[in-house]
Parts: structure tokens; sequence; C-alpha cells
């Protein structure tokens, strides 16, 4: 068989099977598209007979280009996702990526805010105005819940469980998990949900979204980014945020108040517990008074 027929069973089992998001999806087909037309220009016609070594000459090829090593590791994790998929359908006998290292990367610590500086942009949003009452309702659940942008935008009315304080929510892979939500998001949530959405006319469609723009049609990622953008502005926080950074510091602050990891790891829908490992640059002065108050030999 060729490229094209493997690409195509791929995308299947990566959206079918693997229930990928149409982003990731498509990120993951492109990873896989460098590496075709790469081997083509090669003339290496046939996907099965692909060694170690030729993956390796496409990576160094990559970075005799330029690309930036993350860049290298995101098309490389495509490439092994690729042949993942071959060996588990018994195409290939071994996976010549199997044995392949990422470039190594120096890990970016996130941008975090204290709790200081989320109540100052809280307390900056004029809850007088319908739009107002919406996005205090928003940062509360984003700071609250820890929730990627893309979930609380895609949020419904039957994924709220007030009764019992918790959300569920729909994550990377359409993975289902449960979350906590706290007093106050639940509180605005509702002030929205009674004084502000009931007056809303909404399109077909749309009903079951939570926060809905003037129009009734559910919010853009872009829109939320804007809103914070503007509230940091009105505060002169002098720090690049995004929608991204109330979920860091929502992951910093329960570890900095002792939460366990693994339930970090569970409550941010992270697959890997590496992943949520990140969550650990605690500035050294609480790391000393850790030490201090809970080693039994301080």
């Amino acid at each position: 068989m060729n490229w094209q027929i493997y690409t195509e069973q791929f995308k299947n089992y990566l959206k079918l099977e693997r229930g990928f998001a149409e982003n990731s999806l498509e990120a993951y087909l492109r990873d896989v598209v460098k590496f075709r037309e790469y081997a083509q220009s090669q003339e290496w016609t046939n996907p099965e007979k692909i060694t170690h070594h030729q993956i390796q000459d496409f990576l160094v090829y990559l970075n005799e280009l330029g690309i930036a090593e993350a860049s290298q590791a995101r098309v490389l994790s495509g490439i092994k996702a690729f042949y993942k998929f071959l060996f588990l359908e018994n195409i290939i006998q071994q996976d010549p990526s199997y044995l392949i290292e990422a470039p190594k990367l120096a890990r970016k610590l996130p941008d975090t805010l204290s709790y200081e500086e989320i109540e100052k942009l809280l307390a900056a949003i004029d809850l007088s105005t319908p739009e107002g009452t919406r996005n205090r309702a928003i940062l509360e659940i984003l700071y609250s819940c820890g929730l990627r942008v893309s979930e609380l935008t895609e949020l419904t009315l039957s994924q709220l469980y007030f009764d019992i304080g918790f959300l569920k929510v729909i994550g990377k892979g359409n993975k289902e998990r449960f979350v906590p939500i706290g007093k106050d998001a639940i509180k605005y949530t509702k002030m929205y949900l009674e004084h502000i959405r009931n007056h809303i006319n909404i399109p077909r469609g749309y009903e079951n979204y939570v926060f809905l723009n003037r129009r009734g049609k559910n919010l853009t990622r872009v829109f939320i980014f804007l809103v914070i953008k503007e509230l940091a502005q009105k505060i002169s926080l002098n720090k690049n945020i995004s929608p991204h950074t109330f979920r860091h510091s929502f992951a910093t602050h329960l570890l900095e108040g002792g939460a366990d990891l693994r339930a970090i790891q569970e409550m941010l829908g992270h697959e890997s517990i590496t992943t949520t490992e990140i969550y650990t640059h605690l500035d050294k002065d609480y790391l000393r008074q850790t030490i201090q108050q809970f080693h039994p030999r301080s």
C-alpha cells in the first residue's frame, strides 16, 4: 500500500478509536504529511520499509532547516503515533520510531497569577452590565476549576451539577472528568444564568451552551482572551496573561496549599503525571518553609 492509504487509515484510527478532537487530528496528520513528503523526495516509497536511520535523517534535515526543537519534537510525536498505529494493526513487525528520542527541551515555566492579582482582576469587572456578570462567572470558573478555555467555551447546561458542587468536563479526546466548583463560581454563574442568560434570544442549536454572546451564540476562545487582556490593562498588570494563565494559577495554588499531585492531575485532565509536574515550580522560600514545617530533622 502507499503513503496516502495508510495516512487515511491513520486518520480514521485517531478519529474513531482514539476520539481525537479536530485540532489534534489535523496536527498529527500534518506531522505525518511532512515526513511523507520528505520520504517521497528521497524515493522512500514504501512506508512499511522505513528504518530507524531514515527517521533520524529526517530529524537532522529539520534541524538543518532551523526548525525549533519544540516543533521538531511535535513532528516526531506525530510520526511515532503513525508508526505505533501501523504496528498495532500488524502492518509492520517492528516500530522504527520506538527508540528515537525527541530533542531535549528546556521546560518553560508557565506564567501564574498570585491570589491577590486574581482578586484585583475579578474586582475590576463591572457587574452593573450584563457582560460584566457573565465575564465574572467565566473567570471564576476558569480559576475555580482549572478548565482549558476550549472546555469552558463548550460547557453546556447539562454539564452543571451545582447541587453536588461539580462540573462534568469534556476534555481532550472526549474524555470526561468531574471537577469540583467553588461557591463563588457557582454564585456568579447562577446570577448570570438567572438574570442575564434568561433574557437572551438564543438561536436554534445554541440553547444548551452556558456562556453566550449578545447574539445568543457560544463564545470563542479569542473573545475570552481579549476580555482577560482588557482587564489586565485596566489594573495595569505587567504580565502577559491569557485564559490558560488561570489554569496554571489554579494548579500552582493547589500545589502550594498542599494538594496531592495526583489529585491535581485528575482535575486538570492530564493523561500523564509528567505533564502536571511542571507546576512544581515553587519558590525557594516556600520549599524552605515546607522543610522546616514537615521534616522531622529540620
